[in-house]
């Protein structure tokens, strides 16, 4: 045994945008970060097993043997595309977000447009941030915290109060969108 490393974190990157895709992949791998890139939310779902565990639940269906590549893989955190045909990054945030394996997952939106209603939506549903396009640098840097948060919920998935407890800290500080203050629920 060596000298204990930084964890290396899996981010899985979705967007239907080849440019965009490549660009987000390469910002998040010049981070360090270990990158899956798909075009789009039914590819990210499968890859997560989510659509599996959907047939599971609604018919009793069997599912693929153990060992099938996306139970092998843990994924720390999901940056998606707002808009993409078929299924949105909000449709993909929230059938994250009502999954039970899935939903404490930190999920990031990405949009060209930038329309509050629509970045408020995302929020509340529970996205962690909401990022202009193109995402830059400084963008990426933003995720480490929600990795890190990610990380503890699973090192500790017994002890939920304590986690709501730092959240409503009064240390906490707020974070601000132009002009759009996110409150945690």
């Amino acid at each position: 045994m060596g000298m204990a490393t930084e964890p290396q974190f899996h981010v899985l990157a979705v967007d239907d945008s080849l440019i965009d895709r490549k660009l987000i992949e390469r910002l998040l791998k010049t981070s360090s970060y270990h990158v899956t890139a798909v075009d789009s939310g039914s590819k990210a779902l499968e890859f997560l097993g989510l659509n599996e565990e959907e047939q599971i639940d609604s018919n009793l269906t069997s599912v693929s043997p153990p060992g099938d590549h996306h139970q092998d893989v843990e994924v720390n955190l999901i940056i998606t595309d707002y808009c993409m045909p078929g299924m949105t990054g909000y449709d993909l945030l929230r059938k994250i977000k009502e999954s039970k394996s899935l939903k404490d997952i930190p999920v990031v939106i990405m949009s060209s447009e930038n329309v509050p209603s629509r970045i408020n939506r995302c929020l509340e549903e529970g996205a962690e941030e909401f990022f202009l396009k193109p995402v830059q640098l400084s963008d990426v840097n933003k995720l480490k915290p929600h990795l890190m948060k990610g990380k503890a919920k699973e090192d500790e998935p017994s002890n939920k109060r304590k986690g709501m407890d730092e959240i409503h800290s009064p240390e906490r500080t707020r974070t601000r969108y132009e002009g759009l203050e996110v409150v945690f629920d």
